[in-house]
């Protein structure tokens, strides 16, 4: 029988996250978790990050796990501060993240009671709820570390998603009884032989073969299987833009993250096999709702529900991404095919796609694409917001070449852009890019803050167009030109990063740019380059036509 000690409810968290394997813990102190942090601090094996908003910590923790592979773990504090959370939990849930968010709760002896404590809030748990996997109410300081345990179980098992855990405070403080902790065996799908069997088959008489890679590839590392599945099929591959590193986009193979330009359709439009692997086909663009894919589909995920829910299967393989792709590759067998034709066409697809794309964004942008590029290791992350910069650029001429390098918030909000950097940053110890617009960086710019605090390898890179130039098009062409609330009073972000204590300049060029950003990367350490757009040559946005098929 193991035995159990007597530890506070603080103790019991710190356990429970050990067990984990847990490292940092991003947050905020708060007298709702002042019991738990402190044992944090005393444990001597977890970090805490103290950021500077209850959002811009789960955003970090986030990042954290999408660099790791491992849980994300932010602690707030209840009510407002819960509340607060609720747009990283948004994110990570659509992102299919593993982010635990642990939070205080009022006193057991006041909850319930409607009375008005500090910070109490009723309905809190059903709140976590709308955004999580799973979250719990801690009842019994007994059962703290357990369900911790289970919570982070449930969160890593089939699709990952976030999970939550409210703690009341005199459960914190007071004695709880820990037992011997098991580490979480998540449960992991493994497909089923039939299912693999048919899809093998399909592929085997394949003269076009397509594979489409998405966020569960990364998710489940398998990264390494899906690129030896391409060339045992010798099959183009397009990413999701959560697929991104699934295969390197230099490789001869990877067609990109292009599936939302029109030109690229002719690809899927004459496939006759196509092998979708870990997406669910999210519908982020007016592109993908139109997509359709004529030939036969193998539709891989984890989620049973996604399978069939956007395209018609032919062959549904519900299964963990790696164990399936290593059960369709043995099935496959040995031989690799030879599809020269189809590549080449697949190839000069590409070419054009990635040629419409630079003449689309300017000489100037795209010399500054160039140069992050030039500049970076190939293990370097690249973290990039809701912005143009981000979607129309970096996505579209900004090369991945290894999984967990690539990041954006998949819910397209604005503002996660420096605190997913900071967590990523944090995680791998690595130079770390924000891409990142005016607007969406004053939704958090206080975390810049714990950049300095830290003192961490993040380069922010501020195009700054003063507002919000994309909702600036949107307006301009469904409200026939009249614009509302896009136009700001930007400060001088350049003297903001200074006064935060980043090593900051102001960038007018395209060749100013490069050289600063060369010596960023070179110099180390936290840095903001305020990008001023309006010099710079305008890039081209127009709406993507709609594809013509034959």
């Amino acid at each position: 029988m193991a035995t159990s000690t007597k530890k506070t409810g603080g103790e019991a968290v710190v356990e429970a996250l050990q067990a984990l394997g847990v490292k940092t813990v991003f947050g905020i102190v708060s007298v709702h978790n002042v019991p738990t942090l402190d044992a944090i601090g005393r444990s001597g094996t977890i970090d805490f990050i103290s950021c500077r908003h209850e959002q811009g910590a789960v955003h970090a923790a986030d990042g954290y796990a999408r660099a790791t592979g491992t849980i994300g773990v932010a602690l707030t504090s209840t009510g407002p501060g819960a509340a607060n959370a609720m747009g990283g939990l948004f994110e990570a849930n659509y992102a299919s993240v593993p982010v635990m968010m642990i939070t205080g709760q009022a006193d057991t002896s006041e909850f319930g009671r409607g009375r008005g404590t500090i910070h109490q809030a009723e309905n809190q748990l059903t709140m976590l709820r709308t955004v999580t996997k799973r979250a719990e109410h801690v009842e019994h300081s007994d059962d703290i570390a357990s369900t911790i345990v289970a919570v982070a179980c449930d969160m890593l098992s089939g699709r990952p998603g976030p999970g939550a855990i409210e703690i009341p405070i005199n459960l914190q403080y007071g004695p709880a009884q820990v037992g011997e902790i098991e580490t979480p065996k998540p449960r992991i799908t493994a497909p089923q032989p039939r299912a693999i069997e048919a899809a093998a088959a399909a592929l085997s008489t394949a003269q076009r073969p397509l594979i489409i890679s998405g966020g569960g590839v990364i998710a489940s590392n398998a990264s390494r299987k899906l690129t030896e599945l391409a060339e045992r099929l010798d099959a183009p591959v397009i990413t999701t833009i959560e697929g991104r590193g699934a295969i390197s986009e230099r490789h001869r193979l990877s067609l990109g993250p292009n599936l939302d330009m029109s030109v690229m359709d002719q690809v899927p439009a004459q496939a006759d096999v196509v092998v979708a692997v870990g997406t669910r086909f999210q519908l982020s663009t007016n592109v993908l709702s139109w997509l359709t894919l004529p030939g036969s589909l193998v539709h891989i995920d984890v989620d049973p529900t996604v399978i069939g829910r956007v395209h018609a299967v032919d062959h549904a393989v519900v299964g963990d991404a790696s164990l399936s792709l290593d059960a369709l590759l043995e099935s496959l067998g040995g031989e690799r095919a030879e599809n020269v034709g189809w590549v080449d066409a697949c190839r000069s697809v590409r070419a054009e796609v990635d040629a419409a794309n630079r003449a689309a964004i300017g000489t100037d942008l795209a010399s500054i694409m160039d140069s992050i590029d030039a500049a970076l290791p190939d293990d370097a992350i690249v973290a990039k917001d809701a912005t143009i910069s981000a979607y129309l650029w970096a996505n579209r001429l900004l090369p991945v070449r290894q999984p967990r390098t690539a990041m954006r918030p998949a819910g397209q909000a604005i503002g996660p852009g420096v605190p997913l950097g900071i967590g990523a940053a944090v995680g791998s110890g690595k130079t770390t890019v924000v891409i990142q617009g005016d607007g969406g960086l004053m939704l958090s710019i206080g975390e810049l803050a714990t950049a300095v605090q830290c003192d961490l390898p993040l380069i922010v890179c501020v195009f700054n167009d003063g507002g919000y130039g994309m909702l600036k098009v949107i307006q301009n062409m469904a409200a026939e030109g009249r614009y509302i609330g896009v136009d700001l009073a930007t400060p001088d972000f350049a003297a903001v990063g200074k006064s935060f204590g980043l090593a900051s300049v102001s960038v007018g060029s395209a060749a100013e740019f490069d050289s600063a950003f060369r010596h960023a990367v070179e110099a180390g350490g936290p840095w903001l380059l305020d990008v001023d757009l309006t010099v710079l040559e305008p890039m081209q946005i127009t709406p993507q036509p709609r594809p013509v098929r034959d």
